[in-house]
């Protein structure tokens, strides 16, 4: 077998390969002597079929699979031989010429083909331990307990009956059943009965609310409002709408005593009790946005060290899933690049280079990952699998047998958890100082701490 490189460009190898057909019609000669002891054919006995018999029945199929097991093994003797890693699958050229086939498919002359290869680039790691991060963390005040207490208080407050003539005024419940249109057309979800609207709660879309004040028991009126540009069902967004609505009750808010009574009645103990487990949720989520805001600055510092080309492909294949995301978005909120003061070349720059800040950091991550021995075991990816069947009460024996015969939606549960453990073992190596900070500063993603 005769390899000669072609090419050597960035990250980018071309070879073209030479195969003499003495060493091809040797395969064949070898399966072609495997299947005579495999093969019945009438007329033979068992391991008697002449194996020119056997060539003429079966030649073409068993050249067009030493073809194939050739191509293979010599492309895998190329990467090992130079040591890389690839990028993606092997692109492999065939001979077109009709000529040239019928000659190779009939064993008359040496195959020959070309190979390109897309490699990884070659990563030199640094020492982690120069790096220097600031944890933000928020402690979680009393006032910031009480506040939550108070909301759930608000959203479990009791209503009663405001009885004959009265009429809706803000913070009461209105019982509605409305029939809306669109340019005079009903539209789906449009029609509904027995709606409960709190008015002021701001849960139905602008200005539909505010139209209630003033209604009574029975009493029917139209009310006109827009669904807002972003509103999740693309075909209303954006769109004028006409309701009639008619009022079937009015109910007013009364008051809720946050003691103990109220906590027993959400199934906690005392209102000390629901106080600890408000502190606690509050607390996990402190804890989620510090480590979310500490890992995006690791992942800028390590972006802001290492530069080095990319493999193309890997880029232009995150563009893409980047770029069918946002168009997605885009379509789903009826907006356009203009509603988001900018054009479409530019927010093909931008995700461009996100694109290539996603494919350099994972093949970052992926490095020292491997050059530190960090897995991800089964014991883990099964947890993982447990946690993602939780999700879907009644279906977790469906979502258990998915991901046991799916190997690639095993790999995208897999994915996030080796990088979560590679961010945990770099932040043991990097130097972290904490900074006690308020709840308004750490959720204020805009300004995220600098990297060292």
């Amino acid at each position: 077998m005769q390899v000669t490189q072609t090419l050597s460009e960035g990250l980018k190898r071309e070879y073209r390969v030479v195969v003499p057909v003495a060493d091809l019609d040797a395969k064949v000669s070898e399966r072609l002597v495997d299947l005579k002891d495999r093969v019945r054919i009438n007329g033979f006995r068992p391991g008697k079929v002449p194996i020119e018999h056997l060539r003429r029945m079966y030649g073409r199929a068993v050249l067009a699979e030493a073809i194939e097991a050739t191509v293979r093994e010599a492309n895998t003797s190329i990467i090992a031989e130079h040591g890389f890693k690839l990028a993606m699958d092997p692109k492999v050229t065939m001979p077109e010429a009709e000529g040239e086939v019928a000659e190779m498919m009939a064993g008359k002359t040496d195959l020959a083909y070309s190979v390109e290869l897309e490699i990884l680039p070659q990563i030199e790691l640094g020492d982690f331990k120069d790096i220097k991060l600031e944890k933000l963390a928020a402690e979680v005040g009393d006032q910031e307990v009480a506040e939550a207490v108070e909301k759930i208080g608000e959203q479990n407050r009791p209503f009663a009956d405001k009885g004959e003539g009265a009429k809706a005024e803000q913070g009461d419940k209105v019982i509605i059943s409305f029939t809306g249109t669109i340019d005079g057309e009903p539209f789906e979800g449009g029609t509904a009965d027995n709606v409960a609207v709190v008015i002021g709660s701001k849960s139905f879309i602008p200005g539909f609310e505010e139209q209630l004040l003033g209604i009574g028991r029975g009493e029917t009126r139209a009310v006109n409002a827009s669904f807002p540009q972003n509103y999740l069902s693309a075909n209303l967004a954006g769109k004028a709408a006409s309701f009639q609505v008619s009022a079937k009750s009015i109910e007013a808010p009364g008051t809720v005593t946050l003691d103990d009574e109220f906590a027993k009645s959400l199934g906690m103990e005392s209102l000390a009790k629901l106080k600890e487990a408000v502190k606690d949720r509050l607390s996990r989520e402190h804890a989620e946005v510090t480590r979310r805001r500490l890992k995006r600055a690791l992942l800028d510092a390590l972006d802001v060290r290492y530069k080095f080309d990319l493999p193309p492909s890997l880029v232009e294949q995150e563009f893409a899933n980047v770029w069918r995301t946002l168009l997605a978005d885009l379509e789903a909120q009826g907006r356009t690049f203009a509603d988001e003061n900018t054009t479409e070349e530019a927010a093909r720059e931008e995700y461009g280079k996100i694109a290539e800040r996603r494919v350099r950091l994972g093949l970052v991550i992926a490095e020292i990952g491997e050059k530190n021995d960090i897995k991800v075991s089964e014991e883990e990816l099964t947890r993982a699998i447990v946690e993602r069947a939780r999700q879907f009460p009644g279906q977790e024996q469906q979502i258990w047998d998915y991901y046991r015969k799916n190997p690639s939606a095993v790999a995208s549960l897999r994915a996030p958890i080796y990088e979560e453990k590679v961010v945990d073992f770099l932040l043991e190596l990097a130097k972290v100082t904490e900074k006690t900070v308020s709840r308004e500063e750490l959720y204020n993603e805009d300004d995220q701490p600098a990297a060292a």
